[in-house]
């Protein structure tokens, strides 16, 4: 059978080949074509279009074509199912799904680069999925990194490749983190938790800990929350019908004596002196 997709493949367009000769159709044919001509040519050469948008074979939800392959087909296989979470975080740009999943991505960037030519770019890829399933079958349970040269290989173009380039994705989460964070400080709630938050954008609290600074000024999560809510009461101290306490609990501090500590340790003086200051610029300014 033949099977047709967009030309430049990259992830899913190289994976899926690679899937459906394995467990589908040896004797498919993969066909590359430019994207609005996928479809007259897949009618044209009885083709099967996959990885395009309003066919069978494509995305859906946050699966990729690579899932919806194995889920039609019964693939029922170990190794692929942990394949399948390296394809899909390399695909959508999910690293956080499977730690090999930016190095795959990087691997296959510099073979799109290297390659021009689509099927021998083909030929290739399948070398590498060969490689990553012989991984996924034999050498997963073995610690990161040790005996498992393939892997220790897809690390050690992620830090090349990723840490040592000027290219940083920010993941759809810090978006959506920043406007939860938001919401509580216009809110004056900050009942703000990690757990909570993690719950919230489906992540894992340990993964979200130790991406959190990357994204927020090099601070942790504790940080950079009780630096929002120095900032909202420096904010609320303008107002000089509110008292300290008043303040202290609409930031989300437990009492006035907390509220004075953390403030001096980050503004070097005491909430109360720090608002004379500010009440007294006031004045200044209104005198002149």
């Amino acid at each position: 059978m033949k099977w047709i997709t967009r030309e430049r493949p990259k992830i899913d367009r190289i994976a899926c080949p690679w899937l459906i000769k394995k467990f589908v159709d040896k004797k498919a044919e993969f066909i590359y074509a430019p994207y609005d001509l996928v479809i007259s040519k897949a009618k044209e050469s009885n083709a099967i279009p996959f990885d395009i948008p309003n066919v069978e074979y494509t995305h859906y939800e946050h699966y990729c074509t690579f899932d919806y392959i194995i889920k039609k087909h019964r693939i029922n296989d170990k190794a692929i199912n942990i394949i399948a979470d390296i394809v899909r975080g390399a695909d959508t740009d999910h690293y956080e799904i499977a730690d090999e999943a930016a190095g795959l991505m990087a691997i296959s960037s510099g073979l799109s680069y290297n390659i021009t030519d689509d099927y021998k770019l083909l030929e290739y890829g399948m070398i590498i999925y060969d490689a990553l399933y012989s991984w996924a079958k034999n050498l997963y349970k073995q610690k990161h990194l040790q005996n498992s040269p393939f892997e220790e290989l897809l690390h050690e173009v992620y830090q090349k490749y990723l840490k040592g380039s000027n290219y940083k994705k920010t993941p759809n989460w810090v978006k959506e983190l920043k406007v939860i964070i938001q919401d509580q400080i216009d809110a004056q709630i900050f009942a703000l938790d990690l757990k909570k938050v993690s719950s919230e954008l489906a992540l894992n609290p340990s993964y979200l800990s130790r991406e959190f600074s990357k994204y927020f000024n090099d601070l942790n999560f504790g940080e950079f929350i009780r630096n929002k809510r120095i900032e909202k009461a420096i904010e609320l101290m303008h107002n000089n019908k509110l008292s300290l306490t008043e303040i202290a609990y609409l930031t989300g501090f437990s009492d006035q004596s907390h509220f004075n500590r953390i403030f001096k340790q980050y503004k070097g003086q005491n909430p109360s002196l720090f608002r004379k200051n500010i009440l007294k610029g006031k004045s200044n300014t209104k005198g002149k």
